[in-house]
């Protein structure tokens, strides 16, 4: 009975990350979860290897005690790209996140690429956090261009030769898995992430920049029903043994009366 109920336990958190996947299928820059799990310690009734009286060696008696969750990982494949012509949407195609700056001074990491210009002329993200380097967009500028190597530039009004405004970085992690998600498609760093290694857009192992698109979720529709099917399966089978220790029980004590 405690065995089956850690695979119940386990199938249930199992189907809250494939729920929060289908949540964010159209979340854009999401990468999905994927849960992790390893089984528990065995009782060993009989020591794998002991000679018998006559010295044979035997497989042992190993019974395993149910599993638990390891943890969760984040899958940093790449989303599709979808065009949205906005001179202010970025994607990221191949490795890399945006830096930005929280209210606490600290950094935060995102592959969500929807930005804005803020009241003081400051390129934001979407929950107004300012990148960085920080870079700020003239009031009279009539366009804008951010190029596949990061270059920011705007056309002002009296000069033919756009105006370059700053340059847009890349941050890489050797374990991005490793990184802890704060929500609002934000990422931390952590000590499984490793330390964060800055650099120019389309340089070595980082990505390019593309303008007027935005980077989808990498959550497949399909994959996920799979798993969710044989979650459920799995969660039904572990009930199963659940009513057969119950129903064992029910007869002992029935014979014990």
């Amino acid at each position: 009975m405690w065995i089956s109920k850690t695979g119940v336990q386990a199938q249930d958190a199992k189907l809250q990350a494939i729920a929060n996947n289908l949540a964010n299928v159209n979340t854009v820059g999401f990468k999905r979860d994927r849960v992790v799990f390893e089984d528990l310690f065995y009782q060993v009734d009989k020591q794998p290897g002991a000679q018998t009286a006559d010295n044979t060696v035997t497989n042992g008696v190993q019974l395993g005690n149910g599993t638990h969750i390891v943890g969760t990982q984040k899958v940093f494949t790449n989303g599709s790209l979808q065009t949205t012509s906005q001179p202010l949407d970025v994607a990221i195609s191949g490795n890399g996140f945006l830096q930005v700056r929280r209210p606490d001074g600290q950094p935060a990491f995102t592959r969500a690429g929807q930005l804005q210009v803020d009241a003081n002329g400051v390129l934001v993200n979407a929950q107004g956090l300012p990148l960085v380097p920080q870079i700020t967009v003239p009031n009279n500028a009539l366009s804008l261009t951010i190029g596949e190597n990061g270059m920011v530039s705007a056309t002002i009004p009296g000069n033919a030769t756009p105006t370059e405004l700053g340059q847009l970085t890349l941050t890489t992690f050797v374990n991005p898995a490793g990184l802890q998600a704060l929500g609002e498609n934000l990422f931390q760093e952590t000590a499984a992430s490793g330390t964060p290694n800055e650099g120019k857009p389309g340089d070595s192992a980082f990505g390019k920049l593309k303008q007027g698109a935005l980077e989808g979720s990498n959550v497949q529709v399909v994959e996920e029903m799979v798993d969710m099917i044989a979650a459920q399966r799995t969660y039904e089978m572990n009930t199963k043994v659940l009513s057969a220790a119950d129903n064992m029980l029910q007869y002992l004590s029935q014979a014990a009366r």
